[in-house]
């Protein structure tokens, strides 16, 4: 396809074409015709014919009003005809791969001239390798999915699938062993939570909290325990698959009678003879708010367990197949149905005795241990969408011109990214000190020693969030509640951030256990 070519024009020749028919404006050093598009521009022709726009320089105005994004869309990019003799133009979209030089828009181990002890070459290598994959292969369908509400395509899953992204999400392990991992970027006896860490903070980076759990979050939490606990052979029948992208799996337990209280389960698990002796499983029940679950293959599902004479048995984590008795519907919620969130229904579904995950009457224990990670990765989304929040206030801040002055220049808004900011370097540090933690501890150990400070960490950094969603919205004003447009990033967190702080466990609930695990481990000859 041949490149049109592109004159030049001085500022005089341009300021000719300021009527209705021959209408010429510049942003940031373009020249566009807008002569056929005035009819059509959202806000009326008026804006474009106004005397300080037609045949003059509108950079400011049009960054007073859209996003350089606005510029690069093919119909409008084909409206440029020339650009401005003796200028260059100062707003330039980024590489795939590219760091913000925004201050703060990155981590500080990211930032030119810090230092980290925590990350190596392999860590910036594989940091570049996602951001490169996000931002071409996962962005443009997440940016649809988010407006639309369907489930990820096919394509893009079979693309993570082999760069073994469904893989890596779950953390270092042996499940890693023999793959080939973001083309070689890292092995995976070298991976770590720190790697892990990346992947989801290039999610995070995008601010699209819906899509971020389409990108099969349920498989985040959903799989470990049949990799944990799950037998060798349901392990050969199901982690093959779904690492391949070919089946999808959730984790099935809350309900609607017991949220983040796991202990008050009801549906029911009772184990039933055949008639040739044989036994099974049936499975009563219903739960709510699973994400995936609308497209899931699979349902990692906690059960209480119900004896022959009708007597509470303790718990257990079934793995359930999608089939007879087995129904799911959506649940509409303030974020994305990409998200695929469902009312899952089970009604006598006979599930074979094999399919059980763990010991039987042991399956508080499988639940409890699978959230420290869920918790982990949800804080690990939440904190670097909090810092591109952050980016788009510094960027807003200082392009918004109010009362004859940028809006950075209001001591208000300075005081509130000042705490934005703040909040967000903690929350980085904090997370970065358990994360160390996490590589150099076992699963057990984790549970044990970890399991108050994420909770902790959760209840933060979900906070934060919050707090951050809310500084936002002031500073982009209308902007910040408006879906489209300028603030659509800040509107979308505003109205998602919840999530974080219900996903994986309430926040109260999760303050209350950090205190409950230091309590247990107070030392009896600890007095004043």
């Amino acid at each position: 396809m041949s490149t049109k070519e592109l004159k030049q024009y001085t500022l005089e020749e341009i300021e000719k074409h300021n009527s209705p028919d021959d209408l010429w404006i510049i942003v940031d050093a373009k020249v566009y015709n807008v002569s056929r598009f005035a009819d059509l521009h959202p806000g009326g022709a008026a804006v474009l014919l106004a005397k300080s726009i037609a045949g003059k320089d509108a950079t400011d105005a049009f960054f007073g009003l859209h996003r350089h994004e606005v510029l690069r869309r093919p119909q409008y990019a084909r409206l440029q005809i020339g650009t401005l003799a003796g200028e260059t133009e100062l707003v330039k979209p980024l590489a795939a791969d590219a760091l913000s030089d925004v201050p703060y828009a990155e981590p500080t181990w990211l930032a030119s001239g810090f230092h980290s002890p925590y990350y190596t070459d392999s860590h910036r290598r594989f940091q570049k390798a996602v951001r490169k994959f996000v931002s071409e292969i996962l962005a443009p369908e997440m940016e649809q999915c988010e407006q639309n509400g369907k489930r990820i395509g096919q394509s893009v899953v079979d693309k993570m699938s082999e760069a073994n992204i469904h893989a890596m999400r779950l953390g270092p392990g042996k499940h890693l062993k023999g793959r080939t991992l973001m083309g070689g970027t890292v092995q995976p006896k070298e991976f770590d939570y720190f790697h892990d860490l990346i992947i989801s903070f290039e999610y995070g980076r995008l601010g699209l909290r819906g899509s971020m759990d389409g990108l099969l979050s349920g498989g985040v939490i959903g799989l470990p325990p049949v990799l944990n606990y799950g037998s060798a052979d349901l392990q050969a029948r199901i982690v093959p698959d779904v690492l391949a992208g070919k089946k999808f799996i959730c984790l099935a337990v809350s309900e609607a009678f017991a949220g983040s209280d796991v202990g008050g389960l009801q549906t029911t698990a009772t184990v039933v003879r055949d008639n040739a002796g044989g036994k099974h499983w049936v499975v009563n029940g219903t739960k709510k708010w699973i994400t995936n679950g609308v497209f899931a293959d699979y349902f990692t599902t906690g059960c209480r367990v119900e004896t022959e004479d009708g007597k509470d048995g303790g718990y257990v984590v079934l793995l359930i197949a999608r089939g007879e008795g087995v129904e799911t519907r959506p649940i509409k919620t303030s974020y994305s149905s990409t998200a695929g969130t469902a009312f899952v229904m089970f009604d006598n579904v006979k599930v074979p005795m094999e399919n059980t995950i763990g010991k039987v009457g042991d399956g508080m224990r499988v639940i409890l241990s699978n959230f420290n990670h869920e918790r982990w990765m949800i804080v690990c989304q939440s904190a670097r969408t909090q810092r591109l929040i952050v980016e788009e206030c510094l960027k807003w801040a200082n392009q918004r011109i109010v009362f004859g002055k940028p809006l950075i220049s209001q001591a208000v808004v300075r005081s509130k990214i000042a705490n934005m900011i703040a909040r967000v370097e903690a929350c980085q540090g904090w997370l970065e000190s358990i994360t160390h933690e996490m590589n150099n501890m076992t699963h057990e150990e984790q549970s044990d020693k970890l399991a108050g400070q994420i909770a902790l960490l959760k209840q933060f950094i979900t906070r934060c969030g919050r707090e951050i969603a809310e500084d936002a919205t002031q500073i982009f004003g209308g902007r910040g509640i408006t879906m489209s447009g300028m603030g659509r990033l800040i509107e979308n967190f505003h109205r998602t951030s919840p999530f974080d702080a219900i996903l994986g466990g309430a926040e109260d609930v999760m303050g209350d256990l950090g205190v409950r695990q230091a309590v247990k481990k107070m030392p009896k000859g600890a007095k004043l």
